[in-house]
Order: structure tokens, then C-alpha cells, then sequence
């Protein structure tokens, strides 16, 4: 009966050994990760863009404006959509 108990706790002490370490090692690999990320990011926004190409946002922004207006002229004309 020790035997089964002193096994029982050898092993409950090797599964939390190894569950510790491989959070260790995920918690490292998220940081690693979360690191390169925020050098990406940063390299993104440091870089020289070309000022005649917009921005994806303002692109966006300037094709719904022009939907807009497309939808106001065709109001404007009486003409149904």
C-alpha cells in the first residue's frame, strides 16, 4: 500500500513538473510571438509610404463617398435605383 501511494505521488509530481514546464515554454513563445509582432507593426508605420497611393482606409472611405453621391444625383435626376 505505501508503494502505490509513494507511486501515485511520484507521478502527480512528474505531471505537474511537465505541465509547468510546457506552460513555461508556451508563456516564452507568446512573448517571442507578441514581440515580433510589435516590431512589425512598428517597422509598418516608421516606413516611408508613397504619398500618391492612399491609404486602404481612405480608399475605402472615398468609394463610399462616391456611392454616395452617385445615389444623390440619381435622386437629384428622379431617377429610381
Amino acid at each position: 500500500m505505501t508503494s502505490d501511494l509513494a507511486t501515485d505521488l511520484i507521478m502527480a509530481a512528474v505531471a505537474l513538473s511537465a505541465l509547468a514546464i510546457i506552460s513555461l515554454v508556451a508563456l516564452r513563445g507568446w512573448r517571442d510571438w507578441i514581440q515580433l509582432k510589435r516590431e512589425e507593426l512598428a517597422a509598418g508605420h516608421g516606413a516611408a509610404q508613397d504619398p500618391t497611393v492612399p491609404h486602404a482606409g481612405s480608399r475605402i472611405e472615398i468609394a463610399d463617398l462616391k456611392e454616395r453621391l452617385r445615389k444623390l444625383e440619381a435622386i437629384a435626376a428622379g431617377v429610381d435605383l
